[in-house]
């Protein structure tokens, strides 16, 4: 017995495709690492900056989400970090030095640490069942999991 939710296919394409494009930009930045280190003449130890600024930045940003999610809502805090990734993105594409691919793999670790989080709890709500308590292998996976738990 699920509550009617309008356009529960849409909300799940979109969710889908902001986590595919988190999860794509992470695996296109360790391929094109080799050339961006001979576009802007970096050598190894300064060009894996542009792979740990991002992990950084997402691990910093990554518990504050649930926090954010709840005080602004869930969908206000998506689209922002959507909006902001794709920024980050396109800035990214635009960088001509290695500090400015850096500054903006930052930004784009800020704007993409809540895509996952946010969007596992967006997809919860719109597909579980509102009178059925969850098992118990939800209730360990909550707790495991706090901050796509936002609610």
């Amino acid at each position: 017995m699920t509550a009617a939710i309008p356009n529960r296919g849409a909300i799940t394409a979109c969710i889908i495709l902001a986590v595919i494009m988190q999860a794509l930009d992470t695996t296109i930045a360790n391929v094109a690492l080799p050339y961006m280190q001979g576009s802007v003449s970096a050598s190894s130890d300064q060009i894996n900056w542009v792979l740990t600024s991002y992990i950084v930045a997402a691990a910093i940003m990554t518990p504050p989400s649930g926090f954010l999610a709840a005080r602004f809502g869930r969908k206000r805090v998506l689209m922002i970090a959507i909006v902001g990734f794709v920024a980050a993105s396109v800035l990214c594409g635009l960088a001509q030095s290695l500090f400015q691919i850096v500054a903006f793999r930052l930004m784009q670790g800020f704007f993409g640490a809540a895509l996952v989080p946010i969007a596992q709890s967006i997809l919860l709500e719109s597909t579980r069942p509102k009178s059925v308590d969850p098992p118990w292998p939800c209730s360990v996976f909550r707790s495991w999991s706090a901050p796509c738990w936002a609610q």
